[in-house]
C-alpha cells in the first residue's frame, strides 16, 4: 500500500466497521444500562491493556453523566500488583469483585477485542469474572471486537464489533470504537443527566 494513502483507508475501513455495527445492540445497551441505575445497581468496567484505559475513562462518564455508580477493576494499580503476585493474574478481577460484594443488582461491562478466549488462555482473567457475575445473578455487558468470544457467548447484552475488513487492525478499530459506543451510551437521551461542557 502506499504510504500516503494509508491515513484514507484506515479511516475509510473504519467507516465500513462502523456501519455493520447493530444499532438494535446499543439500543438495547442502553436500555439495560437505565434498567441498571434505576434498580441502584453498580456498573463494573473491566479491560486489559488498552481496554483497561477505555474502562478508566468509562467509568468516569458514566459517573458524571450519568449518574450509575461504576467502578474500574484496573484503576487500582497496588491492588491489580497485589492479586497478580498472590492470586495470579488469571483472578486479579473475580477476587476484586468479590471484595466489592458484587449482587444480582450489578453488572459487568467488559471492554476486549477478543472477549475472552479459554482454548487459547488469552483474557482468563475476564472469564473467570464473568462466571462469578453469572454465579451471582449479575447481568453481563459487553463491548467487543471479533466474533465476541466468551463475553458474546455467556453475556446479556453486548455489542459486537465486527473484523470485515481483513486488514489485521481488528485491535485498532475495536479500541477505538469502545470509545465510539460508550460515548452514544452516555449521551444517550434515555441516560444522560448531565451536559458536558462543551
Amino acid at each position: 500500500m502506499n504510504h500516503s494513502a494509508f491515513s484514507k483507508t484506515f479511516l475509510q475501513e473504519l467507516t465500513e466497521v462502523i456501519e455493520k455495527i447493530n444499532v438494535k445492540d446499543v439500543e438495547r445497551l442502553a436500555l439495560e444500562l437505565l434498567n441498571l441505575r434505576e434498580r441502584n445497581g453498580r456498573l463494573f468496567v473491566l479491560g486489559v491493556g488498552g481496554s483497561a484505559a477505555s474502562a478508566a475513562h468509562a467509568v468516569c462518564d458514566f459517573r458524571k453523566l450519568c449518574g450509575i455508580e461504576a467502578y474500574a477493576a484496573s484503576d487500582n494499580i497496588p491492588e491489580l500488583t497485589a492479586r497478580t503476585n498472590d492470586d495470579g493474574w488469571e483472578n486479579v478481577f473475580c477476587e476484586w469483585l468479590k471484595v466489592s460484594r458484587i449482587s444480582d443488582k450489578d453488572a459487568l461491562l467488559i471492554f476486549s477485542v477478543g472477549g475472552g478466549v479459554s482454548e487459547k488462555n488469552v483474557s482468563v482473567n475476564l472469564i473467570r469474572a464473568i462466571n462469578l457475575a453469572k454465579e451471582i445473578g449479575a447481568k453481563v455487558f459487553g463491548i467487543v471486537g471479533r466474533d465476541g468470544g466468551y463475553t458474546k457467548a455467556r453475556g446479556d447484552c453486548v455489542v459486537l464489533i465486527p473484523d470485515i475488513t481483513n486488514s489485521g487492525r481488528v485491535t485498532p478499530y475495536t479500541e477505538a470504537l469502545h470509545s465510539v459506543i460508550w460515548h452514544c451510551l452516555v449521551s444517550h437521551p434515555k441516560l444522560q443527566l448531565n451536559k458536558t461542557k462543551w
